[in-house]
């Protein structure tokens, strides 16, 4: 490859735009290590509630957007029940995870959440219809072997931390396939739909689904920051998924393990296995590999083709108008 061919690539990859969806990939991705920090901090003073802790960033999500949506006026573009579903799913998977912390490490819990990003290609590509190169099906393939060596650490081998290691992540693993289904359905949803009303919508229906539980003022700090982080995350992921998508959006956040680490080191003076630093490389290359392979031109939602699915919600949204 040659230096003209090397700097041609480098003025048609490095854009302002590109720069701008790295820059709020990583910018959401620092707020999902604070979320995870300070449910993690919930956790270590003795407070099982991982449900009650959600309840305040879907409450500040619904009066701060609802708001917005209440001025405008307008009705739903969606029906209801399709965000009641959306928050359900949501729920769950803040639920899973957040109860994850009770059994396992930070570092742990925020790395196997990166098995979001293999549920999300397997919706992707048969509920959207997104296809994948075989350099990305190998990238991610790596970051799940990546993923492997944290659950043999865990398992005994180096030692994870936390009471129930395994048990943790377990419950990772399964609130990963929540938060995938949670992120197509809100990926379709901005990009053919109002970001206001999907917002606005998944904070109500997630609080009537979570209900709220108010907890003594020793645990509001703790709440207080999970809620800003939270509300911070799920306002800054509407413009990743609409600018990348659900599967670019779950590989931005690989770096907020990171974050964790460093958490672990300096918060909790806990010391860090070194297969964790070998998992995070594995993961970094796959991550590597993934993003600067080109996705076949087959997508739905860019090529403005829907499937079966997408007609009948769009004709239901019409007769719901």
């Amino acid at each position: 490859m040659s230096w003209s061919s090397v700097g041609n690539w480098f003025k048609t990859q490095v854009t302002l735009k590109n720069l701008f969806r790295l820059f709020l990939g990583q910018l959401v991705s620092f707020v999902l290590a604070l979320m995870s920090f300070t449910s993690s901090l919930i956790a270590s003073l003795g407070v099982d509630a991982p449900i009650t802790q959600t309840s305040f960033t879907y409450f500040a999500l619904a009066v701060v957007y609802g708001s917005i949506l209440l001025y405008r006026g307008q009705k739903l573009r969606i029906p209801w029940y399709w965000y009641l579903a959306l928050g359900f799913v949501d729920v769950q998977g803040n639920y899973l995870v957040n109860k994850a912390f009770q059994f396992s490490s930070i570092t742990s819990v925020t790395l196997l959440d990166c098995w979001t990003i293999v549920w999300a290609i397997f919706l992707t590509y048969f509920f959207i219809g997104t296809r994948y190169s075989l350099w990305q099906l190998g990238g991610a393939a790596l970051c799940v072997l990546g993923l492997g060596l944290v659950l043999l650490s865990d398992a005994g081998v180096g030692g994870g931390g936390g009471s129930k290691p395994i048990l943790g992540d377990a419950l990772v693993i399964a609130g990963t396939l929540f938060f995938a289904m949670s992120n197509v359905g809100e990926e379709f949803c901005v990009k053919k739909k109002d970001r206001i009303e999907v917002v606005s919508m998944i904070g109500l229906f997630g609080m009537l689904v979570s209900g709220v539980e108010l907890y003594p003022l020793c645990l509001i700090l703790g709440f207080a920051g999970y809620t800003f982080s939270s509300f911070m995350f799920y306002t800054i992921t509407p413009f990743v998924l609409k600018l990348s998508g659900a599967t670019m959006f779950n590989l931005s956040l690989l770096t907020s393990d990171m974050w964790a680490v460093v958490v672990r080191i300096l918060f909790y003076r806990q010391q860090v296995d070194w297969l964790y630093f070998v998992a995070f490389g594995v993961v970094v290359i796959g991550l590597v590999t993934y993003s600067t392979s080109e996705k076949v031109p087959a997508t739905v939602i860019e090529d403005g083709s829907q499937s079966v699915e997408y007609q009948e919600l769009n004709a239901e949204s019409r007769d719901e108008c």
